[in-house]
């Protein structure tokens, strides 16, 4: 049957570095591998998350993360109405602003999101919208992190147009930009093409990997020489699911280092071999 546990609210808006879209409620109710996607309630019973991911490679430490419900909800009705996901894209990479960045800029704090490139004829390209920019505001919204952008820009209405207030040389300025559609841009299907070619399945395990790349690395901030294969699916019936899930990094099996998808191949035939 099934099982409840309680616990309380420690934290929000948290990043995992685990997708580009992340903004996780923090509880301390007992969640364990293999019970992702079950419901996190307040207490008059409604359902206020989605049970993600826990902090730890073994089981529940005391910390686990939910996508907040109103986040699936919108996921869900663009799911209903049109069959697919419609997210807001400005078309522009970004980074983080450090203190020296902000002190070399004469900005106030680090505060707001470095433009570190802009696609080609994306809606920021068009807005007039250039490398070195830092972008302050979003449709009213102060952007206090980096990490606060992507969210607030995906969760817009695609064809919108949006009041961008940036900071250049040493003042602010504001532009207007009519948001596209991320899962139609170049710089999406290019990264959507590339990561479903470096995708492999490991039939015995019932799993799909990929390759860390260094975005993984940059994301996550592990050390840079790390290496090691990417979790992209599981299916019901594996072996190992309830040990591993979806994002997990594979850094070593058998005591051997894993580098590539052919080093884990190795190791998982020789343990079969010796099985039989």
């Amino acid at each position: 049957g099934g099982t409840v546990t309680s616990g309380i609210i420690s934290a929000r808006n948290r990043y995992l570095g685990l997708s580009r879209y992340e903004d996780y409620i923090q509880t301390d109710a007992s969640i364990n591998v293999g019970n992702s996607g079950g419901p996190l309630f307040d207490m008059n019973g409604d359902v206020i998350g989605i049970n993600t991911a826990i902090l730890g490679q073994s089981g529940s430490i005391g910390i686990g993360f939910s996508i907040p419900s109103n986040s699936a909800k919108k996921v869900i009705d663009q799911l209903i109405e049109f069959g697919e996901t419609k997210r807001g894209w400005l078309g522009v990479r970004i980074q983080q602003v450090t203190k020296e960045i902000a002190d070399v800029e004469k900005l106030d704090e680090p505060r707001g999101a470095l433009v570190a490139s802009v696609a080609e004829n994306s809606p920021s390209d068009k807005a007039g919208i250039k490398a070195g920019d830092i972008i302050l505001e979003f449709d009213g919204t102060n952007i206090k992190e980096m990490t606060e952008l992507p969210k607030i820009v995906a969760q817009t209405e695609v064809g919108k147009t949006v009041e961008v207030k940036i900071w250049r040389n040493k003042k602010e300025l504001t532009k207007k930009i009519i948001l596209g559609r991320l899962e139609t841009s170049e710089d999406f299907i290019s990264e959507r093409k590339e990561m479903d070619s470096n995708i492999s399945e490991i039939e015995s395990l019932k799993i799909t990997v990929r390759v860390l790349n260094t975005k993984d690395i940059e994301n996550r901030k592990l050390p840079k020489n790390t290496s090691g294969l990417v979790i992209t699916g599981i299916k019901k019936d594996s072996p190992v699911i309830n040990y591993l899930r979806d994002n997990d990094i594979i850094l070593e099996a058998q005591k051997n280092n894993i580098k590539s998808i052919e080093d884990l191949e190795i190791v998982v035939n020789n343990v079969l071999q010796s099985d039989e």
